[in-house]
């Protein structure tokens, strides 16, 4: 396998010397070739290294991971933001498919989220300015939902106003969106994936094969699960299991 180049940019020295000293135990095809402390730094190292994948600190004594991407013309690399931010600041990094890890780092958590990455940096799937910018809006306003979805699809990433979606379909390993513009997306996460992201924010999962959106509910037809017309006109079966609760949604008796 060929090497892979990485940055790691952090104020702190020791979580950089700890992530390097991760990274060289669990994966010795990823050569750490620069570490900064500053955004300053950062940029410079970005220039000089070239990196596949910059390990990005959020909060850096007054400066931001946000303030050193805004500097960038493009991002041509992965970037797994490591962060000691809460819950809340979770939900954004989910919603718009990017990694992160939690600060103090998890050596499980750092080798799922280094091999998510690997598997995938061979494709035209960085982070858009468009997700980096949705993400600081996100973390910038906690209580506020979040109402685009950024989706993973094998020439990148598309971001999705979520009241576009009218459900979503397992096809194997891989979601299918049908958009309101007739439109089929298809994502390469899982369904289940997508269901603990959206799962609160009014999608439902009817099915084991769908998770739609109730806001497209057209329609309910009465059988042992019953079957949803949604505002597409699909027909989509109601798993038995889940016939209740989608009918106290909705409030049918």
């Amino acid at each position: 396998m060929h090497s892979i180049k990485a940055l790691i940019i952090d104020d702190e020295l020791p979580s950089r010397n700890f992530l390097h000293k991760m990274l060289q135990q669990y994966f010795p095809q990823i050569i750490v070739a620069g570490e900064a402390s500053n955004v300053e730094e950062g940029l410079l190292g970005i220039k000089e290294y070239k990196p596949n994948i910059v390990f990005l600190d959020i909060q850096m004594k007054g400066e931001t991971g946000f303030d050193l991407l805004n500097k960038l013309p493009k991002i041509d690399f992965s970037i797994i933001f490591t962060t000691a931010y809460d819950q809340y600041a979770i939900k954004a990094f989910r919603f718009n498919a990017i990694d992160y890890l939690l600060k103090p780092i998890i050596t499980d958590e750092l080798i799922e989220a280094v091999n998510k990455v690997k598997q995938r940096i061979s494709l035209p799937k960085n982070a858009s300015k468009e997700q980096i910018e949705q993400l600081y809006q996100d973390i910038k306003s906690p209580d506020k939902i979040p109402d685009k979805i950024a989706v993973a699809s094998s020439e990148g990433f598309i971001v999705i106003p979520l009241n576009e979606i009218v459900y979503c379909h397992a096809s194997s390993n891989y979601t299918e969106f049908y958009l309101t513009d007739k439109k089929c997306i298809l994502s390469s996460y899982t369904l289940k994936q997508y269901d603990e992201i959206l799962s609160s924010q009014s999608f439902f999962r009817a099915h084991r094969s769908y998770l739609i959106n109730l806001a497209h509910v057209k329609m309910y037809r009465k059988g042992e699960g019953g079957e949803i017309v949604m505002s597409n006109g699909h027909e989509l079966e109601l798993s038995r299991t889940h016939k209740d609760e989608f009918l106290h949604l909705l409030n049918i008796k």
